[in-house]
């Protein structure tokens, strides 16, 4: 058996469940969504995943409605962007049912980001050191000239009467 199917389904599928949660309430979401996504797209193209159909948004972007494409793995549902042909392929399941509600899961993010590291093969693990190197500048800013005087002064003082 090779790496990629050591991994159990039901593993994978609580994996994602717990990246998907931590993403929705995350700073910056970008790289769990990212890793959501590819695990899913790897999922589906070994058929360990199905594509359900079409829903809604429920955040629409610049207030325009959009679709998100449906997928089931194990007992787990996930939303991902959809493909163009994902709309002639699939129906369409209109909005999204708010009752309905994945099963717990109850595993760290961390264990979770290695499940889905493996499965995925991803190398290229954010390093914490390199995330925020770049300063921030505002174009107001002007920099302080305390502490730079020249000693002794090279300008004659002049004293200001009253």
């Amino acid at each position: 058996m090779n790496q990629e199917n050591s991994t159990s389904i039901t593993e994978l599928a609580k994996a994602l469940y717990t990246i998907n949660r931590h993403a929705k309430t995350a700073s910056e979401p970008k790289h769990l969504y990212f890793i959501k996504k590819e695990t899913i797209k790897k999922l589906l193209f070994e058929n360990r995943a199905k594509k359900i159909g079409l829903h809604f948004s429920d955040h629409p972007k610049f207030s325009n409605q959009h679709s998100t494409l449906l997928i089931k793995v194990e007992d787990y549902y996930f939303h991902i962007p959809p493909e163009k042909k994902d709309f002639n392929q699939l129906e369409h399941l209109g909005t999204l049912d708010q009752s309905f509600r994945n099963p717990q899961a109850k595993m760290s993010l961390s264990s979770a980001k290695k499940i889905v590291y493996n499965y995925i093969d991803y190398k290229d693990k954010p390093d914490k050191k390199t995330k925020n190197n770049k300063r921030y500048t505002s174009s107001y800013f002007t920099p302080s000239s305390l502490g730079k005087m020249e000693w002794p002064p090279t300008k004659p003082y002049r004293k200001f009467e009253t």
